[in-house]
């Protein structure tokens, strides 16, 4: 089978080769998937450039999600089986033609929703349901920012809060303020622009944001802390500000810039940091995770939720899908095609 395979690390079009590898055999708890298309994390970027501690070491095989068709099964897995059309969580191994992955990170998906819309919902969709329905509890009229509110988890993310009747305040670069206003933000704020920490004041007040979404990280992630209502919470699940400036201070520099926050300060005002990273939940709850893909698919399948897919490259193309997605142009999701 072909991989798309990792060698170095550094710019996306250096970093790439095509390789061959045999197609791997399911152990008892995993299917095999034919893949027909490998979406695009921005995890995959942080890996590629060095910088995800997780990713395992080059010459490596990374991704995170795929849609195919199950090829085989293990002995012990029974909701699934051979010919299914499935979107998977893979734990790595996702850029590639067959990939192994754990029942528990499947979920079958019906005709109604679209094969490369569906890569969106087992890291993206199951990061934003997670975050906003089992780690904090939206309610309506809460306000609501959320930051990258145009990318893959941010947009979902958008979905969920206008389900739950919430005021949503979201950020993105001033080219993609339309689409927000078409997901349903009712303040959306160029960030580049515009101080969203002003901003937001200006709109709501002072401390009146209810839940907090980030995934930029660095002193994005400080200036919404003091946006918090009382009994607020913070929920954070990335650092993109780690990708700006040299390599030698970018994360010094990101991890400085998140501040310091003593317990009695949260305690205080009853405000919560959560912090959330769906590999470890997939990882050390398996059965949690699949309750959480399961419902995402429900979601979709009533329209609630809907990924947005900003382009679709074939897979040998992945070091231009890669510095797409770097160059921050993106919408929702960007998939490869088998």
């Amino acid at each position: 089978m072909k991989t798309l395979e990792l060698y170095k690390t550094g710019d996306a079009h250096k970093a790439f080769r095509i390789a061959e590898k045999d197609i791997p055999r399911p152990e008892a708890h995993e299917v095999l998937i034919k893949v027909h298309y490998s979406g695009i994390n921005f995890a995959d970027i942080l890996a590629r450039r060095g910088l995800y501690p997780d990713a395992p070491a080059n010459p490596s095989v990374i991704g995170y999600d795929v849609m195919g068709t199950i090829e085989e099964v293990g002995s012990d897995v029974t909701e699934v089986q051979a010919g299914d059309k499935v979107t998977a969580l893979t734990r790595f191994g996702g850029y590639a033609e067959y990939v192994c992955t754990m029942a528990d990170g499947v979920a079958k998906i019906p005709d109604s929703i679209d094969e490369a819309e569906s890569t969106a919902y087992a890291t993206q969709a199951c990061t934003a349901l997670f975050c906003a329905e089992y780690k904090t509890r939206l309610r309506k009229d809460y306000n609501v920012l959320i930051h990258a509110a145009a990318g893959g988890v941010g947009s979902i993310l958008v979905q969920l809060a206008k389900h739950h009747g919430c005021t949503i305040y979201g950020t993105a670069s001033q080219s993609k303020l339309a689409y927000l206003e078409e997901l349903g933000v009712h303040h959306p704020i160029g960030y580049r622009n515009k101080s969203f920490y002003e901003e937001t004041i200006k709109i709501a007040g002072v401390r009146k944001i209810h839940a907090a979404f980030d995934s930029i990280g660095g002193n994005v992630f400080k200036q919404s802390m003091k946006l918090l209502a009382p009994c607020g919470d913070m929920i954070t699940y990335g650092a993109a500000s780690q990708l700006s400036g040299s390599n030698k201070i970018r994360a010094l520099t990101a991890a400085l810039g998140f501040g310091f926050f003593s317990p009695i300060q949260l305690l205080m005002g009853s405000r919560s940091i959560i912090a959330v990273n769906m590999l470890r939940v997939a990882d050390n709850q398996p059965g949690l995770f699949k309750e959480v893909l399961d419902e995402v698919i429900n979601y979709a399948e009533k329209g609630i939720i809907k990924a947005k897919v900003s382009k679709i490259f074939a897979a040998e193309d992945i070091a231009d899908a890669h510095a797409f997605v770097e160059s921050r142009k993106s919408i929702g999701k960007v998939v490869l095609k088998w």
